[in-house]
């Protein structure tokens, strides 16, 4: 659905100003952190953050993520409660997760694993998961309910922006 929405230019929607941090992690990444965790003298029991240290804000994640379909961006920002108003199921994710900045420190985890680096940027990840998500129709099925959630906040922020 965020596939088809950026392709058609259809605005995506972005919590908050979009300018908080977060981390997004390649899948190949994590597991290179984590084969180098496996059976480590000293590692059991302990907890890791095994993430990319490219840090991005919400803007940059979303404006990637439209190049990497072809689209040109058209993001809408809008707070975190109209948000969790029209959808309730989001409050833990928006208010827990993606509200604040989320940039964590891979320092214990290269102590433990001197070698690990994170070598895939977003923007090459985000362009195999694209490419992968069209390789397969089966792959590329919407979600309505989103759709419609997604029209129904452009909708609002564009009643509220008119006064």
């Amino acid at each position: 659905t965020l596939i088809r929405r950026a392709r058609e230019g259809k605005p995506l929607v972005v919590p908050g100003d979009g300018t908080s941090l977060w981390v997004v992690t390649h899948h190949r990444d994590f597991a290179t952190g984590l084969v180098g965790l496996l059976g480590l003298p000293g590692a059991a029991g302990e907890a890791f953050h095994i993430t990319s240290d490219e840090a991005q804000s919400w803007n940059g994640i979303y404006e990637t993520f439209v190049a990497a379909c072809g689209g040109r961006p058209h993001l809408v920002h809008a707070p975190s409660d109209l948000l969790i108003r029209f959808n309730p199921g989001l409050e833990g994710s928006l208010r827990g997760d993606k509200s604040g900045s989320a940039v964590f420190d891979n320092a214990k985890l290269k102590r433990f694993v001197p070698g690990f680096r994170a070598t895939i940027p977003f923007a090459e990840g985000i362009r195999e998961t694209v490419a992968w998500f069209d390789a397969d129709p089966a792959r590329q099925g919407l979600d309505p309910a989103y759709d419609t959630f997604t029209d129904r906040v452009v909708a609002a922020m564009e009643r509220a922006a008119a006064g």
